[in-house]
């Protein structure tokens, strides 16, 4: 599965995502710094009706937000960005952030590739030019 895409075309593509996505709850964001990960997050956010601010975790590690609506969720934005692996990412807890059923939205998932539970879906954003991105979407076989 994959969309290209406009950047002003985001917010269409990110309610199309959870049209596509909806119950699964850990995905890993590949791509190269500046590619367009914490953005496409913000909206991927804001199409489940986040309302608090919605920024990068990348020095608090971890950004938790609440879903709006009657069914409301628990989204963990995380960022291993500053990680230096698996064991630090375990120390730092966030095993029982990716284990606990809520949706976990993880920028540089390659620092700790190990840590992650069976079904986790993995997303590729690649820049293609100043206004356009390609999402790849790999769903785990046997989801």
């Amino acid at each position: 599965m994959e969309w290209i895409f406009a950047l002003a075309d985001i917010e269409t593509v990110a309610r199309d995502w959870w049209s596509r996505l909806d119950g699964y709850t850990v995905f890993g964001f590949h791509g190269q710094m500046g590619a367009g990960k914490t953005t496409f997050i913000h909206y991927l956010c804001k199409a489940k009706a986040v309302e608090d601010t919605i920024g990068s975790p990348t020095f608090s590690l971890v950004n938790e937000y609440q879903t709006g609506g009657a069914d409301a969720q628990t989204i963990y934005h995380i960022d291993l960005y500053r990680l230096q692996g698996e064991e630090e990412a375990i120390r730092a807890g966030m095993e029982e952030y990716l284990n606990s059923g809520a949706i976990c939205l993880v920028e540089w998932p390659e620092k700790a590739p190990g840590i992650f539970p069976p079904g986790t879906v993995q997303v590729y954003i690649e820049v293609l030019d100043n206004t356009k991105r390609r999402v790849k979407i790999e769903i785990p076989a046997g989801n």
